[in-house]
């Protein structure tokens, strides 16, 4: 399972990547605006810090809701850097922008999907990966993980090489669950990523451990 960090804050990507799990990043407009990066030139600056930083996809999201303003759009980001993923909303004109990027050759996130039905469509476009929103689903009372195992089902029957990436991912059971089920890729908070590493019996272990190490050594 590959491990994406959904944020913009470098000082977060660098610590991450710094663990050695760090596949790549995933951001959007609000994971910018929370960080106050603002302006369409500081934005694009801020994609190319995020790339110099992981040696990984990085998704980088067109704001253009219609299928030229997206081409214009996708095709500057992808021009920033060979790492750039450029990401695409689930849309009807987004599902056209995704098969011109795929006979491109310029690799794609198609974002905001909540249904198989929009998992498939994306896939036969030739989406790169897809980002099922886990989190905003449980949100709304519907089972975010079982969308995940139906989207792999489907994409396993027809040998589709789009990768699924679980996104809006909140905690470390989220991490567990999608890795149990067949998730290609995460991507979530630091805090989440972190969290895996924590185990009551491994503090008590390492606190005996070492107590019984000074112990012998006085």
């Amino acid at each position: 399972m590959k491990f994406f960090i959904d944020t913009a804050n470098l000082a977060e990507i660098r610590e991450s990547n710094d663990m050695g799990i760090l596949d790549g990043v995933t951001t959007n407009p609000s994971l910018m605006a929370k960080e106050g990066i603002t302006g369409t030139n500081n934005i694009l600056n801020h994609y190319v810090q995020i790339c110099n930083i992981v040696d990984g996809p990085v998704s980088a999201e067109v704001i253009a809701t219609d299928y030229e303003g997206m081409i214009r759009e996708g095709e500057a980001l992808a021009e920033l850097h060979p790492n750039i993923v450029v990401k695409i909303p689930m849309i009807t004109e987004g599902i056209k922008a995704i098969k011109y990027f795929s006979q491109k050759g310029i690799p794609t996130n198609c974002t905001l999907i909540f249904s198989a039905g929009q998992a498939l469509l994306a896939a036969k476009a030739g989406a790169t990966f897809i980002s099922p929103f886990l989190g905003r689903l449980d949100d709304v009372s519907t089972d975010g993980l079982s969308l995940i195992q139906q989207i792999r089902t489907i994409y396993d029957n027809y040998d589709f090489g789009t990768e699924i990436l679980a996104a809006s991912v909140r905690h470390p059971m989220h991490i567990i669950h999608c890795a149990s089920i067949g998730a290609d890729v995460m991507t979530g908070p630091l805090s989440a990523i972190k969290a895996l590493a924590k185990h009551p019996l491994t503090d008590i272990g390492l606190q005996q451990f070492l107590a019984d190490h000074a112990k012998g050594n006085q």
